[in-house]
């Protein structure tokens, strides 16, 4: 079933110049460039994942923000050695698939080398942990998007969050033995996004 629009084409110009044109026009960026992010920009983003909403309102998502280069650059190395000991298989995800060929040739920056890496953690059993997070994560890109920051959505750590080799890395960094991580966000500046293919919007059904 189609529902006609009753907005006039003024008023969705006008709603398309906030929040849903960044929710349209943000692409993940998966190259950057050396210039800085500034730390009010930075600190603004990490804000609007602070206020994501969560179940309960348990508030118990934990970032770990990430900009020292070294420790980014350990850990990539890390992350590259536990893809390239991984087996492959036709059943596995395309993304983890390409993440353990890449290791393989050994040139994998799971980050894009994007100057923060901001890692997304909860509780581990907490059945909200990889959703609360996901809302905040999501938060993140999109206030990232309103000033002109690049950022993406990042996977890895997610899948390996039971490596012992990447736990021993992350955990004197501030994630605990008790918590998950659910996901993390490269963030960084872009000198320009690539062309990609228009998003065409899924399915919606209006049960009336």
């Amino acid at each position: 079933m189609t529902v006609a629009s009753t907005m006039t084409a003024a008023e969705r110009e006008n709603k398309m110049n906030g929040m849903l044109q960044a929710i349209m026009e943000r692409r993940s960026i998966r190259k950057y460039n050396e210039k800085p992010v500034a730390e009010e920009q930075l600190s603004d983003i990490l804000e609007a994942g602070r206020y994501a909403p969560t179940g309960g309102n348990c508030q118990t998502v934990h970032f770990v923000v990430i900009t020292n280069a070294r420790i980014r650059e350990d850990l990539r190395a890390r992350v590259q050695e536990a893809f390239s000991e991984m087996e492959l298989s036709d059943d596995q995800y395309a993304s983890i698939q390409n993440s353990i060929r890449l290791s393989r040739r050994g040139n994998y920056a799971f980050d894009y080398h994007a100057p923060i890496l901001v890692v997304a953690a909860n509780r581990k059993g907490y059945p909200n942990a990889v959703a609360d997070s996901a809302c905040a994560l999501q938060n993140m890109m999109l206030e990232a998007e309103s000033m002109g920051v690049g950022s993406c959505w990042i996977n890895q750590l997610h899948w390996l969050d039971e490596n012992p080799a990447i736990r021993d890395f992350l955990e004197p960094l501030g994630i605990s033995n008790d918590e998950t991580i659910c996901g993390a966000l490269a963030l960084g500046n872009y000198d320009e996004k690539q062309p990609v293919k228009p998003r065409t919007g899924m399915r919606v059904d209006y049960i009336r």
